[in-house]
């Protein structure tokens, strides 16, 4: 069977992948930019691999920038403990390796080449890692074939197996089994997880529930945005501040009519609102839809504030320090593909608002069983929903220390994770 699934993917499967990328880069600048920047990624790797000092090498792969977050507490635990070791960091998605390449704490940082027997085989001869770390879900059949077969540890960090996922789906229950069954240790987010990993009958790896490392990630980096004052503490003195992060299009739609209503009712109401993407197409696009009912001032342009309902901030990278002002914080995307992050607001005691498409994020689920999140379907609800914490100030902070109690709750992952991993160090 083993044989079978090995031709099956080699043979047919990735063919028949290449072709349907290289057809879609044509329509899709992302996957345009995957596929170029892979061009001289052996040579490109052959240069910085001669500037390795180290014989301990752990390779850490991430599919995007997302699950790289969940990756970064895990390489700074190990870079405080052992800091004669070196550190390759991989991506498959071009936005995980653009917003990564200065990385500092990664002696190493590439793509991950394209999957076929030959690279795989190739790139491990380059990089000869003492032990891989595949973050959450990324596995590279080929990859892990290979490592398994040179005897190199394996593991992936905070695995998750949907109850729906076709991966448990036959035949692709059989071809994962395959590929999971080399591994030393699928370590979980949650018992059903693990119990779901459990479900392939493997034989070798271990499997065990030691929770999210994204919560020691998210709190680490609020301890971190807590040091920089990005807006005067004037500027928002007796204000109710609603923040506003990753928002696009639809989820404007909905969050600003609600709130020009409650600005009419309540003059101490501001609103910081970070679109997803802050491009100049996309803030005029909001100051057009506002002007007339609301003042608007650009973050860039603080300075000369004048008492402004809405500041729309067109810098990048600052979302996590922003929440830090919040009474009331609204997370995007969950009226288009899937919500963002919820914990980097919850992570300052801060109630959360978001819309209906959430289900892709386990985190949103638990804040809204706790009554800490709160799920909005349309602008009336928003309204009322936003009137009610801002009126109700006991009901606005038992929410918001019930968010709080979430994260320090499940902190703990990157230590557990730590013991694993530093058996085979």
């Amino acid at each position: 069977m083993q044989k079978f699934w090995f031709y099956i993917y080699n043979v047919l499967f990735l063919p028949f992948f290449w072709v349907v990328m290289q057809c879609a880069a044509l329509f899709n600048p992302k996957i345009w930019r995957g596929i170029s920047g892979r061009r001289g990624l052996f040579q490109h790797l052959a240069q910085d691999i001669s500037k390795l000092r180290s014989g301990r090498r752990v390779w850490f792969h991430s599919s995007s920038m997302g699950e790289f977050e969940q990756a970064k507490p895990i390489i700074a635990a190990l870079r405080r403990r052992h800091k004669d070791i070196d550190i390759v960091v991989t991506f498959f998605s071009p936005s995980g390796y653009d917003h990564s390449k200065n990385y500092k704490l990664a002696n190493l940082i590439s793509y991950i080449p394209f999957d076929t027997v030959a690279n795989a085989s190739r790139f491990l001869d380059m990089v000869r890692p003492t032990v891989a770390v595949m973050v959450r879900y990324d596995v590279w059949p080929n990859h892990m074939w290979e490592l398994r077969k040179r005897g190199i540890p394996t593991f992936i960090a905070n695995a998750t197996l949907r109850k729906n996922s076709l991966r448990r789906v036959f035949p692709l229950s059989s071809f994962h089994r395959y590929v999971y069954d080399g591994l030393r240790s699928i370590l979980t987010v949650s018992n059903d997880d693990a119990e779901a990993f459990k479900a392939f009958g493997l034989t070798q790896p271990e499997i065990q529930s030691i929770g999210e490392t994204r919560y020691d990630q998210v709190s680490q980096r609020s301890e971190d945005a807590k040091a920089k004052h990005l807006i005067p503490l004037h500027i928002l003195t007796r204000k109710k501040v609603f923040v506003v992060g990753s928002s696009w299009e639809e989820d404007d739609n909905v969050i600003l009519p609600a709130f020009k209503t409650i600005a009419q009712e309540d003059k101490s109401a501001v609103m910081i609102l970070v679109p997803h993407e802050p491009t100049l197409e996309t803030l005029e696009r909001l100051e057009i839809s506002l002007n007339g009912s609301l003042r608007t001032i650009r973050f860039s342009e603080l300075n000369d504030f004048s008492n402004e309902n809405v500041i729309l901030v067109d810098s990048v990278g600052v979302l996590m320090s922003l929440y830090q002002y919040a009474d009331i914080a609204y997370v995007g995307g969950s009226f288009k593909q899937g919500i963002h992050n919820v914990l980097e607001p919850a992570v300052y005691g801060v109630p959360v608002v978001y819309g209906p498409k959430h289900e892709n994020s386990r985190e949103a689920v638990e804040l809204a069983g706790r009554g800490a999140g709160f799920i909005v379907q349309n602008t009336t609800d928003c309204y009322r929903t936003l009137k009610h914490l801002l009126v109700n100030e006991k009901a606005r902070k038992k929410s918001g220390a019930e968010a709080l109690r979430l994260v320090r709750q499940n902190t703990g992952a990157t230590a557990r994770f730590l013991k694993h991993l530093e058996e085979v160090l």
